[in-house]
């Protein structure tokens, strides 16, 4: 297989409101080095965290110049030396922070996984992240039971979506939150919770209602003044999962409400925790990638984009229209 010289990748290389520092650009080719393998992308999954990222606002901070772009999916075009147990044509999948919106990008080959039959390029790619996310949420760190209520807010988001459909997935009785009764319908017709509420008039009182008293376990990727009313219907014992803060406000909980409510406040890292138990990230990962296989989870993918659309893509984002994960197709 003859590869190019030169490629096509959106690179950010400004830190601008807007989008100002981001553009489609022609850059090298990288050349895989011992143990690392050349992909050539199919599909890379939008998160939010790439927004913030071309602004600088996010924790992970790539050096500049830097392609965002993660949950990669495609062909193996070249292998590295030392590189066994894969050949070039192969389909997989790469779990990268960055890199992903370019037609090429490099990775090592241990971090990949072949891409399950049962899922196409970009479905592949909207799995990684989000359900891992919200496996570590709901099982290693709420530790959550059959038959318990999971309240999911954002939704509609990735790593809300992955979170409704992996607690049906877990046997959890779940309510889908979001501010959109548009986006409700969407969730309702392709997941089927067992209740959604609008959280725009408040939702307190309706969990109560459809909880008996209370949800046992809170995903909250929002923050804000979603947790702030979340504290307000949470059983006793609940446990209140810190997912994110989409919101933009980080919340502040005075330490009485869950003395006297006995709930747990409870922080999620997914890629920390497994970089802190490496042996429990790889069963995290083995897990999940086992349901992707089993067809019991269904990533929902709301549009796949080419490379030249990023800004689109982008804006959809920034907008908050999506439902599930918006996909760059570099190569599509």
């Amino acid at each position: 297989m003859t590869l190019p010289t030169t490629m096509r990748a959106l690179r950010v290389s400004d830190l601008a409101p807007d989008f100002a520092g981001c553009a489609v650009e022609d850059v090298p080719v990288p050349t895989p080095g011992p143990g690392e393998v050349l992909l050539h992308v199919r599909a890379a999954a939008l998160g939010f965290p790439d927004l913030l990222m071309t602004e600088g606002k996010y924790q992970h901070r790539p050096d500049l110049p830097f392609t965002p772009g993660t949950d990669i999916t495609g062909e193996i075009a070249a292998l590295g030396d030392g590189v066994a147990g894969f050949s070039v044509g192969d389909a997989v999948v790469a779990p990268l922070s960055s890199g992903g919106f370019a037609e090429y990008v490099l990775c090592p080959a241990s971090i990949l996984r072949r891409k399950p039959k049962n899922l196409d390029y970009d479905a592949a790619s909207a799995f990684g992240v989000a359900y891992l996310t919200a496996y570590v949420s709901l099982v290693r760190r709420a530790e959550i039971q059959v038959g318990e209520w999971l309240l999911v807010h954002g939704a509609a988001g990735g790593v809300g979506l992955a979170a409704v459909d992996l607690g049906k997935a877990l046997g959890a009785r779940v309510i889908a939150a979001s501010a959109s009764d548009e986006k409700l319908a969407i969730i309702a017709d392709h997941y089927a919770p067992d209740a959604t509420v609008n959280v725009s008039d408040g939702f307190r009182e309706r969990v109560k209602e459809l909880t008996d008293g209370g949800a046992d376990v809170i995903y909250d990727p929002v923050g804000g003044d979603i947790f702030d009313e979340s504290t307000r219907c949470i059983a006793f014992g609940g446990r209140l999962l810190i997912v994110g803060f989409t919101s933009g406000r980080i919340a502040t909980v005075p330490t009485n409400i869950p003395l006297i409510k006995g709930f747990s406040v409870v922080g999620v890292r997914a890629g920390e925790y497994g970089r802190r138990y490496p042996e429990r990230g790889r069963e995290n990962l083995d897990a999940i990638w086992a349901l992707a296989e089993s067809g019991k989870v269904k990533p929902h993918v709301h549009a796949a984009l080419p490379l030249d659309q990023w800004r689109e893509a982008f804006e959809m984002m920034r907008s908050r229209e999506v439902v599930g994960r918006v996909i760059i197709a570099p190569n599509g």
